[in-house]
C-alpha cells in the first residue's frame, strides 16, 4: 500500500484571516459617537468617560469628541473621549437663527 499521496492534492494551504486589530483612532483626533477607537484581545487599553466596550473588547466612541489617552498606574492605559461642548452649543445656536 503506498504511503504517498497521489499528485495534485495538499495538505497545507490553509490560513487565517487578519484579524486588523490595533488603535484606529489617535489622541487627539475627532470622533462622532459609534466611531471604533481600538480593536483589541483583551483590555490592553481600558475604557474611560465616553468610551463604550464591545463583546470582543472592541472600544467605541459613545459621544461626539475628542479621543485622549492616559496612563493608569504604572503599566495600564485608558482611552477617553472628550465631548466638544463649545461646538455642540454653537450648533444649537446656529439652528434656532
Amino acid at each position: 500500500m503506498a504511503h504517498k499521496k497521489g499528485g495534485g492534492s495538499s495538505r497545507n494551504g490553509r490560513d487565517s484571516n487578519p484579524q486588523k486589530l490595533g488603535v484606529k483612532i489617535y489622541g487627539g483626533q475627532l470622533v462622532n459617537a459609534g466611531t471604533i477607537i481600538v480593536r483589541q484581545r483583551g483590555t490592553r487599553i481600558s475604557p474611560g468617560t465616553g468610551v463604550g466596550v464591545g463583546r470582543d473588547d472592541t472600544l467605541f466612541a459613545m459621544v461626539d469628541g475628542h479621543v485622549k489617552y492616559e496612563r493608569v498606574g504604572k503599566d495600564r492605559r485608558r482611552a477617553t473621549v472628550q465631548p466638544n461642548v463649545a461646538g455642540r452649543a454653537q450648533g444649537a445656536l446656529n439652528d434656532k437663527g
